[in-house]
């Protein structure tokens, strides 16, 4: 009896051995994403991670949780397990913008994740629909003819279009309306279908719909043009000297996170990016691929929590 007892104990010990020996990883990953399906910066995960669960032979799972400006999303992905099976793809808006926003913050953007790898750039475009003026300088005109009378879509309070539309706002000595969404698609949708009359978006989300004449680009957020859209002025050049806008999306997981699953999802991230079908994907969504390492994602982060939170106290948002 004693020496079955001794087997069994054995044998139990051995399997618990083989299983915490696994290769990572060994099943599925979950994707926690804070913002709507179909926004800009979901574009650019899913293309990334379909490509790195074609190279790990696992899938990863997007879990888009959009509302409350991502504050749910990334406390439950910081307070996710350790052990790399549940990861978040984020944009900067929810990490280094939010918590500028809101007086209440369950999470630490600087201290609560392990980044893993920024992903790529965001571009942005300033979008009417077609009842609006067709240039910025008319477009401010109108604006400055009735000021707070013009409303504008966000995906939410403390959302990245939301610190656009209140940076253009700024520059040009002008006040709009808000009107919050709990999501960028929907909100892009109505101004495409002229519910709400302008927004800053990501290009990605609207670009069909510019091409496709159902919305009008009346200037790109980026220092140059963009070469999907050529016509389209920057905003710099089209009448506000010195604007530039754009966001970011990386990958991060739990603090405490072992450091050579952290090596593993930045190799396999970097791969994906670099992968030559992969980038022309993401530059056909007017999204510029980097890759980069997790020490470089980490920098990123202090240096835009930093300027995004000199700029949100300039241009005056209050927390809520």
């Amino acid at each position: 009896m004693k020496n079955t007892l001794r087997t069994a104990l054995i044998a139990a010990a051995c399997s618990a051995t083989l299983a915490s020996a696994q290769p990572y990883p060994s099943k599925p990953i979950q994707m926690i994403v804070p913002v709507q399906a179909g926004s800009g910066a979901d574009a650019i995960l899913r293309i990334v991670a379909n490509k790195m669960s074609d190279n790990l032979k696992q899938q990863i799972v997007l879990d888009n949780q959009p509302g409350a400006a991502g504050l749910i999303a990334m406390e439950r992905a910081a307070r996710a397990p350790t052990d790399g099976y549940t990861i978040a793809g984020v944009n900067d808006g929810s990490l280094v913008m939010t918590p500028h926003l809101y007086k209440k913050v369950n999470y630490d953007p600087l201290n609560s994740f392990e980044p893993i790898s920024l992903i790529a750039q965001i571009n942005w475009v300033l979008i009417a629909n077609p009842s609006m003026p067709k240039t910025i300088k008319d477009f401010i005109a109108l604006a400055k003819a009735r000021p707070g009378d013009i409303d504008y879509a966000s995906g939410g309070n403390g959302s990245p279009q939301h610190i656009a539309m209140e940076v253009f706002a700024a520059r040009t000595n002008l006040k709009f309306n808000h009107v919050p969404y709990r999501g960028a698609t929907q909100a892009a949708l109505d101004v495409v279908g002229g519910q709400i009359p302008v927004m800053f978006t990501a290009t990605s989300i609207v670009l069909g719909n510019i091409r496709d004449g159902k919305v009008r680009a009346l200037g790109v957020g980026s220092s140059k043009r963009s070469d999907l859209l050529p016509n389209v002025p920057t905003i710099a050049e089209a009448g506000v000297p010195g604007f530039e806008y754009f966001t970011w999306a990386g990958l991060f997981a739990a603090k405490g996170t072992a450091k050579p699953i952290i090596d593993k999802l930045n190799a396999e991230a970097v791969k994906a990016v670099n992968d030559p079908a992969t980038r022309e994907r993401l530059r056909e969504s007017a999204l510029d691929p980097i890759g980069s390492s997790a020490e470089d994602l980490g920098r990123i982060v202090r240096e835009s929590h930093e300027r995004m939170g000199a700029l949100i106290r300039k241009i005056g948002l209050q927390p809520q």
